[in-house]
């Protein structure tokens, strides 16, 4: 992978804060499908909820590590998929558990949980999990994190707009349902935009490692989707229940870590490729799965 770090994807200031407005409108309209009832079943039955956390910030970031110590040699390649494994879970997971006939209430739940946490958990967990990666990849970064520039922006894109949504969603019900649907729709095509123009601007240098960042990312998201799932398994949680579990390990929110890549990291052109690769690469497994499993309701045993 000689010379990806050589890819470097850099947007104006003023590109910068409309693509940030663009993913907190996104946000809002992902806040849109959440209420506080949710939160109350997680007090309620803590057990799922518990299981698909440590599947998602424990798990998912411990197998990310693993991989980058058998596979990757390049530094922003091991960053981009450390970064990957703290975002939180994406919004799309909740269509795909629905069509997976599986747990949607706790889809949600777990979506709701790591959005609202996403301003602490990322930065902090981000900073964590890349002090782990091997030394010599360490001894090529000149990388410095500010945990609360990251935190900072994180708050802005990511709990603000989420905040407002729910806020809405309680005291607007109506309003929140006439503007869920073009919200999502409008703010994914901008956002989408964004990222093809950006992506678009180093086509000829992206052309040359699509196929070894393809590979690397197809292990990399099978093997969150099969943990899991056996994860779920182990803990017996019920078969809809394991579904879902799978589907929010492996379905994450990249277009958060694309911005954050655009803002913080732009001369670590590898971050930027191996999270839009997964964005697109989790939309064809994740919606593969829930149709495979959404053939047949699930079994009602287990937690």
């Amino acid at each position: 992978m000689d010379n990806i770090d050589a890819i470097r994807i850099d947007f104006s200031p003023e590109a910068l804060l409309i693509l940030n407005g663009v993913l907190a409108l996104l946000m809002f309209s992902i806040a849109l499908d959440i209420r506080l009832a949710d939160f109350k079943e997680l007090v309620r039955q803590p057990k799922p909820a518990i299981v698909g956390l440590f599947s998602e910030y424990i798990y998912l970031p411990i197998i990310t590590l693993v991989l980058i110590y058998l596979f990757v040699d390049e530094p922003s390649v091991a960053l981009g998929m450390v970064l990957l494994s703290v975002c939180p879970g994406g919004s799309v997971s909740n269509y795909a558990t629905y069509l997976a006939k599986a747990n949607t209430a706790l889809s949600v739940m777990l979506t709701a949980v790591t959005t609202l946490g996403a301003a602490i958990i990322t930065p902090l967990a981000f900073s964590y999990w890349q002090g782990w990666l091997p030394d010599d990849l360490q001894r090529q970064l000149s990388l410095q994190i500010n945990f609360w520039d990251m935190a900072t922006t994180v708050f802005f894109l990511v709990l603000v707009p989420v905040t407002i949504g729910v806020f809405l969603n309680e005291a607007k019900p109506k309003w929140a349902d006439k503007i869920r649907k073009p919200f999502k729709i409008l703010s994914a095509l901008i956002f989408i935009a964004f990222v093809c123009i950006a992506i678009y601007g180093n086509l000829s240098q992206i052309g040359q490692y699509l196929s070894l960042i393809f590979g690397m990312t197809a292990l990399h998201n099978g093997l969150a989707l099969l943990g899991g799932f056996v994860i779920a398994t182990i803990f017996r949680l019920s078969e809809a229940n394991r579904r879902t579990v799978t589907l929010e390990t492996g379905l994450q929110n990249s277009g958060l870590g694309m911005t954050l890549v655009f803002t913080f990291f732009p001369e670590y052109g590898g971050m930027a490729l191996v999270l839009a690769w997964w964005g697109i690469w989790h939309l064809i497994t994740g919606f593969f799965i829930a149709w495979l499993w959404g053939k047949r309701p699930p079994y009602s045993s287990g937690t």
